[in-house]
């Protein structure tokens, strides 16, 4: 048989993942990557032992927890602290993926001679006619994962298996019922695991190592002086509420100036762009493109954006430039773009740099 190791967080699509493994009758291995806890030692919601444990226990595999934590703050809350405090808005669960599951997943795959590693995550990996790995979209579109996983290497797709990529999250919580899988009607998380309670300003306030920009100036387009805001870090591009300032009429986030310490104010047109610059480029199903290519596609702006026909262009060997055939709302520098070939495979992505508005 051969070996799997699948990543537990304690919720159940993890847990139908590695049921489903073992009555195809692979030797699977559970393991919980523990990633963050709470001051007073409450785990995250990516990493709840307790609950991983026990379904690992129900299933009668073997169960292991890996310590991440050091590696967990290095290559993940600490720069996602560091690019709010730069007028930014990561997305800490991309970087997440491959510098911390897979990476940890695969070591931990290679030192308990596994030949696969696999995880709960909506989506399908699939080897192209070219021999490269990328990962195509879930059969249920409402809970494709694909956006969250274009930064993961070839040598970890090459080796990764998705079992949930066809299944809808009603037909995954009526099989883990079905087998008796304690956590078969867990909540969902909502939130970034190490914000569990969604204030990612509190968390940065809490955290930070180095001085939090406070209050500055609401401006308009021209520069005007609307009001005070109370730091750039309570702000991201396309925000509406919160936002304490009354202007008569509806007021967004258009622009994040950390230089200044400026939150630059305008209306809801003032937000759509056509063009979008991206860079820390990944790309799957292509080794990449040579400069001043052009190739087109469909590109995700955001998780739960729909993909947009666009063409994008290498501007050099580290940058990129999408040209949407349609303008799309509230680029916002630091989340990133993904590219579809009309397959739903993903080409590629990279983290937004920033953007030309209309």
């Amino acid at each position: 048989m051969d070996r799997v190791i699948v990543g537990m967080s304690g919720g159940v699509d993890s847990a139908v993942a590695a049921y489903l493994l073992k009555i195809a009758g692979y030797d699977v291995i559970g393991v919980t990557l523990r990633t963050w806890v709470t001051a007073d030692g409450q785990d995250s919601r990516c990493c709840e032992i307790d609950d991983a444990g026990q379904v690992a226990d129900q299933l009668g595999i073997p169960y292991y927890v890996v310590n991440c934590l050091s590696e967990f703050r290095e290559a993940v809350t600490e720069p996602f602290i560091q690019e709010y405090l730069r007028g930014q808005t990561p997305n800490p669960c991309v970087g997440c993926n491959r510098l911390i599951k897979w990476d940890k997943l695969l070591e931990t795959a290679r030192n308990m001679q596994a030949a696969h590693i696999a995880t709960g995550h909506y989506a399908q990996v699939v080897q192209l006619l070219n021999g490269r790995y990328t990962v195509a979209g879930a059969l249920h579109a409402e809970k494709d994962q694909t956006y969250m996983l274009y930064r993961l290497s070839q040598e970890q797709l090459a080796v990764t298996m998705m079992p949930l990529g066809r299944l809808s999250k009603p037909e995954v919580r009526e099989i883990a019922v079905k087998a008796g899988i304690p956590v078969a009607d867990k909540p969902d998380s909502q939130e970034i695991c190490f914000v569990m309670d969604g204030d990612y300003a509190k968390y940065i306030e809490e955290n930070a190592t180095e001085e939090i920009p406070g209050e500055g100036n609401f401006v308009d387009e021209e520069g005007r002086v609307l009001g005070r805001h109370r730091g750039i870090i309570h702000y991201t591009v396309g925000q509406r509420k919160g936002l304490g300032i009354a202007l008569g009429a509806p007021a967004y986030v258009k622009e994040i100036r950390p230089q200044s310490n400026e939150v630059v104010i305008g209306d809801e047109a003032s937000l759509y762009s056509r063009e979008v610059f991206c860079r820390d480029l990944n790309f799957l199903s292509i080794p990449g493109l040579d400069a001043g290519s052009v190739l087109r596609c469909r590109v995700k702006i955001r998780y739960h954006h729909i993909a947009r026909p666009a063409q994008i262009e290498m501007m050099g060997r580290e940058n990129l430039k999408v040209l949407f055939d349609e303008p799309v709302k509230a680029a916002a520098p630091g989340q990133s773009a993904v590219f579809y070939d009309e397959d739903g495979c993903v080409i590629g992505g990279g983290v937004i740099a920033g953007k030309n508005s209309l």
